[in-house]
């Protein structure tokens, strides 16, 4: 099959592109300003890529247009459509598709889909999840929205286990003798099963298609990390999300699992509109826990139990910060568990785990001065963002650089909880540009610890002038910030 892929250079797409090249279809695609990585990625698998939309590409004649959510009837000022192609494909009448359908009907048919939703962890709990069955033996398929340093690959199709997973041992519900809770926990065959882990963004799934993407998905395990508002250019309010939310819950099997946040409101919400499934909670007073050690001064490098149905299962030992950190981590080993993977093995794998791209990166260090990079868009993930950070660096500086961008931000639906997420940082930078509001009024209660502007030049000379050897200078952004991180460390040097 050919396929032509409208908006190609998105996370999603481009990950979708290369598991349609892996599965040996022939792909195509085209986006406005076809950019870097993810077009030299796509380059590399030998796919052909085109500059814009134009109604010329009609004539490549691909068996099906598969249609990103980047893509609308929308018109410019002249009247003229934004995507002619679009319009050269309707009037046409030629096939076409979203990207989450076209993956469903080729790729996820016939596999055992473990899926990660919520507002915040997608991406990590994802890769957690697809690094404990690989390390498991069990080759899962993933698609990521972003690049798990375990895998270098945001994408691949995965094979079947190599071996069946013999190391699942006695469960501590069968230990306990508690044959209600052993039924609730029963094991899926995975040795039986292909596995496919994606990460399920509840964002609208293309112009003709309103519905969140992870809806067709059809998860037989199904990770809920957390639920609060997000994407207001499409969604209305909390109601509707959940309502989305919701509809997930109803595609998830009897024979299934739901992984859910114990400690999330908004989810037990949603769960008491019906649910049909199987549930086991993490982070709550049952369930599955991270138990802290028993010590008023806690190293952020010491182990922390790992407990199930109240019996303890190993001592979770890794590098990655964070209370939210651990909580993606203990969704992923009940979610590995659902297919057969001893939590004792998963916990081993993720004291392996290498963390993703874009999440408290580490880009350089210069004078002292470390510059680190995290996709942290949202006040509760830039809270916990800081927060972990501060268990690295201790009593040392930390100086926040943050550009508002998502759709939800612009708008300035969070401006009035900004300020309280950013009260762990000595200094903050706030990139203004492109904002509908006013940053330095709704930041005003930082007082000296703020700067705010439009001019990138003087932000980054700014930063440079505060910064001083043990600082810590966290950038935060969901886009590339206009390369800021590397002109911070060139001006850091100079």
């Amino acid at each position: 099959m050919h396929i032509h892929i409208l908006g190609i250079c998105g996370t999603f797409m481009g990950g979708l592109a290369a598991l349609a090249r892996e599965a040996g279809h022939k792909v195509t695609g085209c986006d406005a300003g076809v950019y870097p990585p993810m077009s030299d990625q796509l380059r590399a698998l030998g796919i052909e890529l085109i500059e814009g939309f134009g109604a010329e590409q009609m004539a490549l004649q691909p068996d099906m247009f598969v249609i990103g959510n980047v893509v609308s009837r929308a018109r410019l000022a002249d009247g003229t459509p934004k995507f002619p192609l679009m319009e050269a494909i309707l009037d046409a009448g030629a096939p076409y598709t979203s990207g989450p359908q076209w993956l469903a009907e080729h790729v996820l048919q016939g596999r055992h889909v473990l899926a990660v939703a919520g507002t915040h962890g997608k991406t990590t709990t994802t890769s957690m999840l697809a690094w404990a069955l690989e390390y498991a033996g069990l080759q899962p398929g993933f698609l990521v929205g972003g690049v798990p340093l375990n895998f270098g690959v945001s994408a691949r199709l995965g094979g079947g286990p190599s071996v069946p997973p013999a190391q699942v041992k006695e469960e501590p519900a069968k230990r306990a003798g508690d044959t209600e809770q052993r039924a609730q926990t029963a094991l899926h065959p995975a040795s039986r099963a292909k596995l496919f882990v994606i990460e399920a963004d509840e964002y609208d799934t293309a112009f003709f298609d309103k519905r969140s993407k992870f809806v067709h998905y059809r998860p037989r395990t199904a990770i809920l990390n957390n639920l609060e508002f997000d994407h207001a250019d499409i969604f209305d309010d909390l109601a509707a999300i959940e309502r989305q939310f919701h509809h997930l819950v109803r595609t998830v099997p009897g024979q299934g699992l739901l992984v859910v946040n114990g400690r999330d409101a908004h989810l037990s919400a949603t769960l008491q509109r019906g649910c049909w499934t199987p549930v086991e909670h993490f982070g709550g007073s049952d369930g599955w826990q991270c138990v802290e050690p028993a010590t008023d001064a806690v190293d952020p490098g010491q182990p922390r139990m790992v407990r199930f149905a109240g019996h303890d299962i190993a001592p979770l030992r890794w590098d990655i910060l964070g209370g939210h950190n651990r909580m993606n981590a203990l969704a992923a080993i009940a979610a590995a568990r659902h297919v057969g993977v001893a939590p004792e093995l998963a916990v081993d794998a993720l004291s392996r785990f290498r963390n993703v791209k874009r999440r408290l990166e580490v880009r350089g260090t210069v004078r002292g001065v470390t510059v680190i990079d995290d996709f942290a868009h949202h006040p509760t993930a830039i809270s916990e963002t800081l927060a972990a950070l501060r268990e690295r660096v201790g009593g040392g500086r930390i100086l926040a650089v943050l550009e508002p961008r998502s759709n939800t931000m612009k708008q300035g639906i969070w401006k009035d909880d900004l300020a309280r997420s950013l009260d762990d940082a000595q200094a903050v930078f706030c990139y203004t540009r492109g904002l509908g509001w006013d940053a330095a009024g709704a930041l005003a209660s930082l007082g000296a610890r703020l700067t705010a502007g439009d001019d990138l030049a003087a932000l980054v000379q700014a930063i440079t002038l505060e910064s001083r050897d043990g600082d810590t200078v966290l950038v935060m952004s969901n886009g590339g910030f206009d390369g800021i991180h590397g002109q911070l460390l060139a001006a850091l040097s100079a």
